[in-house]
């Protein structure tokens, strides 16, 4: 139990935690200042660097247009302004930890995480993680690079496998921060979910917060006063009568997000603990259907969701890039399990 609630602190951090948006509207009385200045006494604990960097990444505007740091804001100026934030709450520890590196340059690193990593440091859970992990081949597998410390722009959680955005330095970071921020990265999912999804396409919308009886999980709230936007597409990919395979595309990124959103609907991923799929939901009574899930079980320990792709603007050349990676061993194992299975019992639609 308390391994599980050590994972769950760890599984805390969401997109929006990765950055702070500001909208700020410069008082009639407010004499001729500095933006840079003008923002450091406005925004708590944010240093003139991290300000600097985020003018010069184009995320602070003023009345809708760009400005440079010597700009003096004005009585009723209107300043809107994306942050980055560096996430540093904890001492990091470099290990080495092999990592699977799909794409490099001197600005972003592009990783297909394993499943069981755990991405950034939480409370209780130090080492081992991704960041342990970047931190150490920044600074020794990779010597001739300039960058030295990772800057994460967004996460997955610990028991899901796949794409991953790393930046390599702050003003990367600081525009990657906006493309999340205005929702134009591109991503998309792959999870086999319990039951046979009816509706061939389809979008859930739910605020997700918290769930008042275990903080380890979240529920959707429909009445938009609890948690926070949430709206996920997605799309049959295969049937298998009792479960689907879906790929899903996401506009926001919160927690656990897909994984609500699909115990929302009645469909929750396949062996996810957390939310229920770790039972047997659909099928027969069959005492040889019951060793045939749990032989599935026994291949995916974990719940069947993968980061399949991402696509993003290159933060420093604008080059539009898109990264896809295959299936991990574990999910594909069982999607082939369950097409033979199929393929020899007739399985009722």
């Amino acid at each position: 139990m308390m391994s599980e609630y050590i994972d769950s602190i760890s599984e805390e951090i969401e997109e929006s935690d990765f950055y702070e948006h500001y909208r700020l509207l410069v008082d009639k009385g407010q004499g001729l200042l500095r933006v840079d200045k003008f923002l450091m006494g406005r925004i708590e604990n944010a240093t003139r660097n991290r300000i600097q960097v985020a003018i010069h990444a184009g995320n602070v505007l003023v009345n809708g247009k760009n400005v440079k740091p010597n700009y003096l804001v004005k009585p009723l100026d209107t300043i809107t302004i994306v942050l980055a934030h560096p996430l540093r709450e904890f001492e990091l520890v470099a290990e080495n930890i092999p990592l699977n590196i799909v794409y490099e340059d001197d600005d972003v690193l592009v990783i297909n995480k394993e499943p069981g990593m755990v991405v950034h440091p939480g409370h209780g859970n130090y080492t081992g993680t991704l960041m342990n992990a970047l931190l150490y081949y920044l600074e020794n597998a990779n010597a001739s690079a300039t960058a030295s410390y990772p800057y994460l722009v967004h996460r997955i959680d610990k028991d899901t496998s796949g794409i991953l955005l790393i930046a390599k330095n702050e003003l990367a970071q600081s525009r990657l921060a906006l493309e999340f921020f205005n929702h134009t990265i591109e991503r998309k999912y792959v999870g086999l979910v319990w039951g046979d999804v009816k509706t061939n396409e389809g979008t859930v919308e739910g605020h997700v917060g918290r769930s008042p009886k275990d903080r380890r999980v979240m529920s959707v709230y429909r009445d938009g006063q609890t948690g926070k936007p949430a709206i996920t597409h997605y799309k049959v990919m295969q049937r298998f009568g009792y479960v689907t395979l879906l790929e899903f595309q996401l506009e926001t990124g919160r927690t656990h997000q897909i994984r609500a959103h699909m115990k929302h609907l009645g469909h929750p991923l396949f062996n996810d603990e957390k939310y229920g799929g770790n039972m047997i939901l659909k099928g027969t009574t069959f005492t040889k259907y019951k060793q045939f899930i749990q032989n599935c079980f026994t291949l995916i320990p974990r719940q069947a969701l993968h980061a399949k792709s991402l696509g993003f603007a290159h933060p420093l050349s604008g080059e539009k890039l898109f990264f896809n990676s295959s299936l991990p061993d574990d999910m594909q194992a069982v999607i082939d399990k369950w097409e033979r299975y199929v393929s020899a019992h007739q399985v009722e639609e």
